[in-house]
């Protein structure tokens, strides 16, 4: 999966090997693989961590932003 996280002034992460995400919304901790569907939510402030393919483990604190899917399976 591609991951890019970016801020109004800049682009804080772009990588194209993440394996799995973790991220809180309001209704809590939810998890991302590949091939999950299409959504787009309102990220609470928290901690975002995810997973390269040669398994090393990286965090982003945020406070708060938009998260979405695109490009994900269809239901």
């Amino acid at each position: 999966m591609r991951l890019t996280i970016v801020t109004p002034a800049s682009i804080v992460a772009d990588y194209d090997d993440v394996l799995s995400l973790r991220a809180e919304d309001e209704t809590g901790w939810f998890g991302i693989l590949p091939g999950h569907a299409d959504f787009l939510t309102a990220l609470a402030v928290s901690v975002m961590s995810w997973r390269h393919a040669d398994g090393r483990v990286r965090h982003c604190a945020v406070r708060g932003g938009v998260f979405s899917v695109d490009g994900g399976a269809s239901i």
